[in-house]
């Protein structure tokens, strides 16, 4: 029996936008343009073996959720599965558009490699746009789910690689 047991470390890349400063009298100020974007947690897959040579994938939802297909069995040992989570700052009346690549590859030490899939997130697919939350002391959370793919002739051992999301604001 085969075992693999991935984990990946987040990249990602904060784009800092400029200040707009307006002299008008008539019209209110916009706010804040800043953004500050923090990576809290790492996606995880937790510890899955094949049992057949088929092959499969393991899901981690944004919510935390795992489910695979094929001939691959989800382990219940330590550690659990997790979504990537990043802490958005960034000032009410602001959206944030996020962008990213659709899938990324993880290595192993031992010369394995496996496709990641990037996404959904907790607020929509790639270019997904939502607004931010309260005021420009408040963080809102963009959660990452993933799906990673296993072929039947994976080499055992630990995976690791990083995806990185642009964050714009508009």
């Amino acid at each position: 029996m085969h075992k693999t047991r991935p984990f990946i470390t987040l990249l990602f890349f904060p784009i800092l936008l400029f200040v707009v400063v307006s002299n008008s009298m008539a019209q209110p100020g916009l706010p804040q343009r800043s953004l500050t974007v923090t990576a809290t947690q790492a996606i995880h897959f937790g510890t899955m073996c094949i049992t057949g040579s088929s092959g499969g994938t393991v899901m981690v939802g944004w919510d935390g959720s795992r489910a695979s297909t094929g001939s691959i069995a989800l382990l219940s040992m330590a550690p659990t599965a997790q979504p990537a989570i990043f802490e958005i700052k960034i000032c009410q009346g602001r959206n944030v558009i996020i962008t990213f690549s659709a899938s990324t590859i993880l290595t192993s030490s031992n010369g394995g490699s496996l496709v990641l899939d990037i996404g959904p997130t907790d607020q929509g697919g790639n270019h997904a746009i939502f607004a931010a939350s309260n005021d420009c002391n408040f963080i809102t959370l963009l959660r990452v789910g993933g799906v990673l793919h296993i072929p039947g002739t994976a080499i055992p051992g630990t995976y690791s690689g990083g995806f990185a999301i642009t964050f714009n604001q508009e």
